[in-house]
């Protein structure tokens, strides 16, 4: 149930995040929708140099360095009497499992597809999860100033790669050298693109019978053509079918040149659902939280560390499933650990400023010594238990190598804070002293070398391992006492202490599965969130 018209201050939450394969522009449009809001004065551009290279969003070196997001930040503002709570997800696909968690927190998506080529394979698999959490999904067509498709073309593509009816709000004149600016077919009115503006390269809106005095004839008869064709072959927007993910509202701009950013904004201040009811369990029942529901709940999305490099900080993010939280407040989770959060901070990317209240919809960070781990559940009573939030099997194993022995300790724990965090998996083998290093890319093995360095000052190595996957073992603890007897070499603990099997190729874990049918060999284990 969409609780985007109701009243109080969680109703005026609008927590969503935005995705897209590698390179559409997410984070230069995160960056100018942060700008377009009031909330920074100067909008980093990944394509600067020096100083103005260092988005806000992307707040670690190794982003600083290449441009790219790898760890999930949030950003809050405020817009049209709405408090938005961003949650900028890593567009790098080795980074799937973060952006899996971040999404659990999200009540709606921004998509940004590259005009030049539409749905990609990246945009194929955040959709999929976005289906698996009844996300809604609103569609911003990036890079009109661009040589692109023709729109009738990225609509198609939408529909027969996603499964997803398209409703364009807005539609292109032309696009590259040619791009004049977007018909509004709601209001009837042109935005002109003024590519020479300082500030925001949207005009003045101009009424639909005057367009023809500002494009060339070609382009105004394009637009005329491709207007009528989309008020006529193109379903209307439907609130109810875009919250049932059934359709997609499309917009379309240039995050770099600031097109179509307020546009986008307001768009979001219009449609995008507050917070949702969330399922739970609740003294073993089964229950509903409501955002309005009195007790104040919430659960650990992501975890973390060293944010502050001059202070080994360690922030759990908390999404408030319900109630309102006032500083000072002692929750438990739900293995029965207390805590009084005394300190909690909202966020703006790596600045933070104390949060005296915060409601459902809101993300706080709790600073903690590893007391709370991604998938804990939060509230007043301790009796609540959210679903679950998985980890994969992973698809690359390295084996961490010391060049200085004598910092085992360390690097134990440099490792167990990473892998808590979710930048990768780790598992401790029974036999042999060597930690083992999980990932889904080698972009996660690159970035973990790099903050290991950075952020403990330890030189190590990341060498290969004699496996190639693992599977979490699940059944009878005797079966599994007796496999692991005959694995020794093989079988490793993760961080929570289970099981795991450490296989030297997909052969062997099928071969294995047959020889012991009572043992579940696990892709993914579930921790509650």
């Amino acid at each position: 149930m969409s609780t985007s018209k109701s009243t109080g201050e969680w109703a005026k939450r609008r927590t969503y995040a935005i995705i897209s394969h590698p390179d559409a522009g997410k984070t230069t449009l995160t960056e100018n929708l942060l700008y377009a809001a009031g909330s920074i004065r100067l909008a980093g551009q990944v394509r600067a140099r020096g100083e103005n290279r260092r988005t806000r969003s992307d707040w670690m070196k190794i982003e600083q360095d290449r441009g790219i997001s790898v760890s999930a930040s949030v950003m809050t503002y405020e817009h049209k009497g709405l408090t938005f709570n961003l949650l900028d997800t890593p567009g790098h696909e080795d980074f799937s499992e973060d952006t899996y968690r971040t999404l659990t927190a999200a009540d709606s998506a921004i998509m940004v597809l590259d005009a030049a080529r539409g749905v990609e394979p990246r945009t194929l698999k955040l959709v999929e999860v976005c289906r698996l959490r009844d996300i809604p999904i609103l569609t911003f067509i990036n890079k009109l100033d661009r040589e692109a498709l023709a729109p009738e073309a990225l609509l198609d593509d939408i529909q027969d790669k996603l499964a997803l009816d398209t409703a364009p709000m807005q539609w292109p004149a032309a696009s590259g050298q040619r791009f004049g600016g977007v018909m509004d077919l709601a209001r009837n009115v042109f935005i002109p693109f003024r590519p020479e503006e300082n500030e925001m390269s949207s005009g003045d809106p101009v009424p639909a019978d005057q367009v023809g005095a500002l494009l060339t004839d070609d382009v105004h008869e394009e637009l005329t053509e491709g207007v009528d064709m989309a008020r006529e072959l193109c379903p209307p927007f439907k609130q109810q079918s875009y919250e049932e993910g059934h359709l997609t509202p499309v917009y379309f701009g240039s995050a770099l040149r600031r097109f179509g950013i307020v546009e986008l904004l307001d768009a979001l201040a219009e449609v995008a659902p507050g917070p949702q009811n969330e399922k739970a369990v609740v003294k073993k029942t089964e229950r509903v939280i409501a955002p309005d529901d009195k007790e104040v709940t919430g659960f650990v999305f992501k975890v973390q560390a060293n944010m502050d490099p001059n202070h080994r900080d360690r922030v759990a993010f908390v999404r408030l499933s319900s109630g309102r939280f006032k500083r000072g407040m002692k929750l438990k989770t739900d293995k029965g650990r207390s805590l009084t959060v005394s300190s909690p901070i909202m966020f703006f990317a790596q600045d933070r400023e104390i949060a005296d209240e915060a409601f459902a919809g809101d993300v706080i960070g709790i600073p903690n010594h590893g007391l709370l781990r991604v998938g804990d559940s939060l509230s007043e009573s301790g009796d609540v238990l959210f679903a679950g939030i998985p980890n994969f099997a992973p698809e690359i194993l390295r084996r961490a190598r010391l060049a200085d022995p004598l910092k085992a300790k360390h690097l134990k724990k440099a490792l167990e804070s990473l892998a808590e965090e979710g930048v990768t998996q780790l598992f401790r083998p029974v036999i042999g002293g060597d930690f083992i290093v999980g990932a889904v890319g080698q972009l996660q093995i690159e970035v973990m070398a790099e903050r290991v360095s950075a952020e403990y000052g330890i030189d190590v190595t990341f060498e290969a391992a004699p496996y190639e996957t693992a599977r979490w073992l699940s059944g009878p603890a005797a079966e599994i006492e007796k496999f692991g007897d005959r694995h020794k070499s093989a079988i490793a603990e993760d961080i929570d202490g289970d099981p795991v099997f450490l296989a030297k190729s997909s052969w062997e874990v099928g071969y294995s599965e047959e020889k012991w049918p009572d043992i579940a060999f696990l892709r993914a284990k579930e921790r509650n969130r």
